[in-house]
């Protein structure tokens, strides 16, 4: 598919934008909200992605052969997420782009000291997510998440078509009403991949030293950063 470049609009055309469309497909399939993002913003459009897994990614190619799909390497991915996002740009009709901190982990240590992500995570995700991910966007006008409504409670109000007012964005959830069983049955029927780590007792992947095993019972959220009282990484703040 060929992609058309996108009309240039204003960031209160892009709001207004956003704001009616998220009240016209809040009840639409994934499939038609990815199809909406990929004929309105073409290719200034992407997809962004912690390789947890790859659904969003393969629901977006289906709309947008092609996609541009971002991806944050912050340092402290496990091997696993490193192996997932090199298997989704070698299988999936997709186009991985692989941001990074401007700093090295090495050059952060030396500036902020060592194991910052203990001391200060909030800066350590700062420096490593969020100001890289500002950067990365750029050049599109709207972009892809795969957040969902029943992950925790802080996403429980997470629109399909949103307003990103701190990059001055559209922020599209195709898959916000979806449920695990959801995902699980999507990964079934399509042979999507997944990260190994979900199948190791992890029900949400973000670097090693800040993510750990859930407990039964504990959201899907309950282990990244636990015992600090942090809940997400700013990027969906």
């Amino acid at each position: 598919m060929t992609t058309a470049p996108s009309p240039q609009r204003t960031a209160d055309e892009l709001r207004a934008l956003a704001e009616q469309a998220g009240r016209d497909l809040e009840d639409a399939s994934a499939q038609d909200i990815l199809r909406w993002a990929a004929e309105t913003f073409g290719s200034r459009f992407c997809v962004t992605s912690s390789m947890e897994d790859a659904v969003v990614a393969h629901l977006a190619s289906r709309a947008m052969p092609g996609v541009d799909v971002v991806f944050l390497d912050t340092g402290y991915h496990f091997p696993e997420t490193i192996g997932t996002r090199d298997a989704v740009d070698a299988v999936m009709d997709v186009n991985v782009i692989t941001l990074t901190p401007r700093q090295t982990v090495a050059e952060q240590d030396a500036e902020h000291g060592p194991r910052l992500h203990d001391r200060d995570p909030d800066l350590c995700c700062a420096l490593r997510k969020v100001k890289p991910l500002e950067e990365g966007l750029t050049a599109y006008d709207a972009w892809a998440t795969g957040l969902r409504r029943d992950e925790s409670p802080t996403r429980a109000g997470t629109p399909v078509v949103g307003w990103d007012e701190k990059r001055q964005k559209v922020k599209i959830s195709p898959i916000a009403r979806w449920t695990q069983d959801d995902v699980d049955a999507y990964v079934a029927r399509h042979g999507v991949l997944t990260n190994p780590l979900l199948s190791d007792g992890y029900a949400s992947v973000g670097c090693a030293p800040c993510t750990r095993r859930v407990l039964e019972g504990e959201d899907a959220r309950a282990g990244r950063w636990a015992g600090t009282g942090k809940t997400e990484c700013g990027l969906h703040a």
